[in-house]
């Protein structure tokens, strides 16, 4: 089934010249969805540029923790108390990771856990690029009831045997991403790739880096991004209607602590096509709040304006379907 639905685009006339060298697919359990939350199990599946599987790895890792929601992955304290620790593993990930695009379904949150395990060992992946599957899937326009694994599975007749084991993820997601990448190099699509940019922590000595030289040095205990973010792409459509959906170019305002880490918040709107504000005014679309009665001063604009606000979860719900810009 898999080969009879990428038959046709197996062989485009002109392999894209701009398309990347090689992938890394990958996914990684975690012990939770925060910042402070820890990989126990990561997978890489290496695929040449036409996507070709080259080889894949897999390991545990002990996250010094609790390991959070067995029932989801279940990996048990008892299971991972002899593991390796991330630092033990960190060359051997990173080598095979250097060079190409990290390629993962939600990417933007395999790269956030990905980074701040690199940090907190005062190493920086050596990624530049990451391409999330979800977003390729729109960029498609697949036809899929909803953007789980599974569905993308699915589509493509891959059978998924363990869901939730880093391994079979991976695998189920390097088999469908290869048509993916096919079916976008056969209509000349420009891949929908990301930068990622990595995170440290302050440090009084300059970090050392796999494969790559490491840079920068924030507040003590503090998670910063390195970065700038890009202008979004798109005019702005106005105001959030209660009952629809975002479009992209929405200018959202995020205000107040959130359960999942803001930077990954702010990243995942970014990639849905959202202009990220720091500061509120009339402009703004959206201000996203846990706590719509504190007085913080984009509650307090908020009420002054008028400005739709909604809570965390509800933003979350929004970033699955978010319309794109007209025209």
């Amino acid at each position: 089934m898999l080969e009879d639905q990428t038959t046709a685009a197996s062989s485009p006339t002109a392999w894209p010249a701009a398309y990347p060298q090689g992938y890394a697919v990958v996914d990684v359990e975690t012990t939770g969805l925060a910042r402070d939350d820890r990989i126990i199990s990561a997978a890489v599946y290496r695929l040449d540029a036409r996507g070709e599987v080259e080889d894949h790895w897999y390991t545990l890792v002990n996250p010094e923790r609790d390991p959070g929601p067995v029932w989801i992955h279940g990996l048990t304290s008892e299971v991972l108390e002899g593991a390796p620790l991330f630092r033990d593993i960190a060359e051997e990930f990173a080598a095979r990771l250097e060079g190409r695009v990290l390629v993962a379904h939600n990417a933007v949150f395999d790269w956030q856990m990905i980074a701040r395990e690199y940090a907190r060992a005062r190493l920086v992946a050596p990624v530049r690029q990451r391409l999330c599957t979800i977003a390729l899937a729109k960029e498609l326009a697949l036809p899929l009831p909803n953007h789980k694994l599974e569905s993308l599975a699915a589509h493509f007749g891959v059978v998924q045997q363990r869901a939730h084991h880093a391994l079979d993820d991976a695998r189920v997601l390097a088999e469908a991403f290869r048509p993916s990448l096919l079916a976008a190099a056969a209509g000349g699509l420009r891949l929908p790739l990301h930068e990622c940019r990595p995170l440290t922590e302050w440090t009084d000595r300059p970090a050392p880096l796999i494969g790559r030289q490491a840079s920068g040095g924030y507040g003590a205990g503090s998670w910063r991004p390195s970065r700038k973010r890009p202008a979004c792409p798109y005019p702005n459509p106005g105001r959030y209607e209660e009952g629809k959906p975002l479009k992209q170019g929405m200018r959202v305002a995020f205000s107040g602590d959130t359960s999942v880490d803001r930077e990954l918040l702010e990243d995942r709107a970014t990639e849905a096509g959202l202009h990220v504000a720091t500061s509120l005014s009339r402009l703004t679309s959206l201000l996203v709040t846990n706590d719509p009665d504190s007085g913080t001063s984009k509650v307090v604009k908020a009420r002054q304006y008028g400005t739709p606000v909604v809570d965390e979860a509800a933003f979350g719900q929004l970033l699955r379907d978010v319309e794109p810009a007209d025209g």
